[in-house]
């Protein structure tokens, strides 16, 4: 029992990692620029990527296993790159993970953006510094308890998913079987104390990313009044 569920938490972890390096290399630059724009396009973008909020996470699922099935374009697409087949692979799950948790990464981001204003920009212009120089060396910096946030969010979000999991990646053991699906299986097969193990960690492990959270916000908020 013990080697499996090391393996399920291990395998947990690998996804939530990988799921929060993709969300925040795709995520910073699209929230930068919802932050900055002005286009009468950006409530339709913003509600677009806002959609995994609200949708259940089995109907997310279901498209998504259209989308990246053999016969789905995405799913061609990677046959013919040589990727093989998507579903009820770990790949296939960190893709789908990455869509449905993708605003719980955008929205931190954006908001901190948002909170800097374009004062310290116009500073490091009249300066010289180019706008690569100002993202970098002042914005990140300026927004890094968004970035914080953001970071624990897609961590946490990843780590606790299950109906999309389950849809793209079904209940493959050392492939696709995460936490949150193995937890299922106990709870199905009445083994409530191994349930209660992996369900208690899991309910202390986001009590201490909330935590983070608010202590990082809060210590934010007492230097930006000193």
């Amino acid at each position: 029992m013990f080697e499996t569920s090391f393996t399920v938490v291990w395998l947990t972890i690998k996804l939530a990692v990988v799921v929060t390096i993709i969300l925040l290399i795709v995520a910073t630059p699209l929230a930068w620029w919802l932050s900055q724009t002005r286009s009468r396009y950006k409530p339709i973008i913003s509600a677009l990527f806002a959609v995994p909020l609200v949708l259940p996470p089995t109907v997310m699922g279901f498209y998504l296993l259209l989308l990246l099935g053999p016969n789905g374009p995405i799913g061609q697409l990677a046959n013919h790159l040589g990727l093989g087949t998507l579903p009820f692979s770990f790949a296939g799950i960190a893709l789908a993970c990455s869509v449905h948790s993708f605003p719980f990464v955008v929205q931190p981001l954006q908001n901190a953006f948002e909170s800097i204003g374009k004062r310290p920009l116009e500073v490091a212009a009249t300066l010289g510094a180019s706008h690569l120089d100002c993202f970098w060396n002042i914005i990140v910096p300026l927004a890094r308890p968004g970035f914080i946030t953001a970071m624990v969010m897609g961590f946490c979000h990843s780590i606790g998913e299950f109906g999309v999991v389950l849809m793209i990646g079904g209940n493959i053991p050392g492939k696709t079987r995460v936490l949150s699906v193995e937890i299922y299986n106990h709870v199905e097969a009445m083994e409530y104390a191994q349930a209660h193990w992996l369900a208690g960690g899991m309910v202390v492990f986001s009590f201490i990313a909330l935590l983070l959270i608010y202590m990082v916000n809060q210590r934010a908020a007492q230097r930006s009044l000193t």
